[in-house]
């Protein structure tokens, strides 16, 4: 008798089912198919084989991360991450096989472009550098059509050139002034707070946003009170809270994995930002993901939000023990401002390798560099 391992597509699909039963999604196919177009033939290789690409979606190199979104009203939302992926080859083959799976999501939900067109030569270079070149993101809401995302490299001409990219890119989209409150505010410290993430809302709405993520290396809350002072609608005490829960100590300086600052800028309106985000690398700061659990619950508690609906999050995604890895639960966040404030937690599908609980100083990624 031939025993047939499950595919990566049937992987996270069955996990991305699940998901979508734990938020209370009535469709569950749309979201599906949608990760399945996403994978392309990437997705027909089993996990138990190396993956061919070293995805940074993830700390095993899956190229699908997932997330729950909870406002702070209670509504949840669930999102995907997924970096499509070619041959192996490099950043250029993947990024043409984004292009084409761009197409056909565009073609199937009416998405418009005009504003990617705008940006998307300056992130695709002939030789891009970096280690990605373009990520798409879906959010899945109640009783609502899905939202998509793209995600560009910052760092596709080199690291030294990404300050200058990401402000022309604000520029082409009609907001010059917004890089100059990011670098003002987040981007201070040479070598140490570094341009990550370009993200544009791929839909029409007056809503759409261009999104700036910059990574905070050697941090504490004094680098997270400076890149959020003067942000409309945001309480430094839910700051400080967050950040001692989620941190475990209001003191504690982040010297691994990096914490990450994030705006979100309104064509029309690009003096002010109108929400913030701030993400910490939960997975970096606790022994293993019972911890992670515990300390995101909390916060749950103490904010009135619904407990049991992350339980079920995490039963739809692992199958194991909390205490027996790390890194199931990557990061958590917060998002302050008029648009949807609330928290963020980010869940690992764990295809390819699940990361031993922690027992000295290595990270999550070392770990995952050895295992892989």
């Amino acid at each position: 008798m031939i025993v047939r391992s499950l595919s990566l597509r049937e992987h996270v699909c069955a996990q991305l089912r699940s998901l979508c039963v734990a938020v209370g999604l009535a469709d569950a196919e749309t979201p599906v198919s949608i990760l399945t177009l996403l994978l392309g033939a990437v997705g027909e290789r089993p996990p138990a084989e190396p993956p061919i690409w070293a995805s940074h979606v993830s700390d095993d190199l899956t190229p699908v991360e997932f997330s729950l979104a909870i406002d702070e009203d209670g509504s949840p939302a669930l999102r995907m991450l997924v970096e499509p992926i070619a041959d192996g080859s490099g950043v250029l083959a993947n990024n043409r096989v984004a292009r084409r799976v761009l197409a056909a999501l565009a073609e199937r939900y009416d998405i418009p472009l005009d504003k990617f067109e705008e940006v998307w030569g300056l992130f695709a270079p002939g030789e891009p550098s970096g280690r990605f070149g373009m990520w798409f993101s879906v959010i899945f809401r109640r009783d609502a059509a899905p939202d998509f995302k793209v995600y560009f490299n910052p760092s596709a001409r080199g690291e030294e050139r990404a300050p200058a990219l990401v402000a022309e890119a604000l520029a082409r989209l009609g907001l010059d002034a917004a890089y100059g409150l990011v670098r003002d505010r987040a981007a201070t410290r040479p070598e140490l707070d570094r341009l990550t993430f370009f993200a544009l809302d791929l839909h029409s709405r007056s809503e759409a946003r261009v999104k700036i993520y910059v990574s905070h290396y050697d941090a504490g809350l004094a680098t997270v009170e400076r890149a959020v002072d003067g942000v409309p609608g945001v309480a430094l005490d839910r700051v400080r809270e967050f950040y001692s829960i989620i941190g475990g100590d209001l003191d504690r300086r982040l010297t691994g994995l990096p914490s990450l600052s994030s705006y979100s800028f309104v064509t029309g309106n690009p003096d002010v930002p109108n929400n913030y985000s701030l993400y910490l690398p939960i997975r970096d700061l606790v022994p293993d993901d019972e911890a992670a659990a515990e300390r995101v619950m909390t916060l749950m508690d103490q904010w009135g939000l619904d407990r049991p609906l992350l339980e079920r999050s995490i039963e739809a995604v692992c199958a194991r023990r909390l205490e027996d890895g790390v890194g199931l639960i990557a990061y958590a966040s917060l998002r302050m401002g008029p648009d949807r404030s609330g928290i963020t937690v980010y869940l690992s599908s764990e295809a390819y390798a699940t990361m031993p609980p922690r027992s000295g100083a290595r990270t999550a990624v070392q770990l995952s560099q050895a295992n892989l």
